[in-house]
């Protein structure tokens, strides 16, 4: 996939979450934040996959991890979901990690704890 079509697809992804934010407000849980926005991405016909095991290959073996990514979409974008009061470096660390084990190429950080949902965004790029 092409640059100007991964930000094609991020554009869709941050108005779906948009839509969630709008119809949910800040201040609930995570899960319910992505259970909702697992719809609006399906409700646009993109292939959205939750709970998404990252494997990590190390010269060639498969090590035990917990990498868990929350949503994949189409197979290219990771996105990493939060609703917490305040911003922590190591959610933008935790998604390049994934990023980087998994060879994909962008990632989006959305924490809906936030009054203006722009605010809690944050494109990760992870550059091979």
């Amino acid at each position: 996939m092409n640059e100007d079509q991964l930000n094609t697809m991020s554009k869709k992804i941050i108005s779906a979450a948009i839509e969630v934010h709008r119809n949910l407000g800040s201040g609930l849980l995570e899960h319910t934040y992505h259970a909702a926005l697992m719809f609006e991405l399906k409700s646009q016909g993109l292939n959205a996959v939750s709970e998404v095991d990252i494997p990590f290959i190390y010269k060639g073996i498969k090590l035990d991890t917990a990498y868990r990514a929350d949503i994949i979409v189409e197979n290219e974008i990771i996105i990493e979901l939060k609703s917490t009061e305040k911003d922590n470096p190591l959610h933008a660390k935790q998604l390049h990690t994934y990023l980087k084990i998994s060879g994909k190429r962008l990632g989006l950080l959305i924490n809906f704890n936030r009054s203006r949902l722009i605010d809690g965004l944050k494109r990760v790029v992870n550059n091979l």
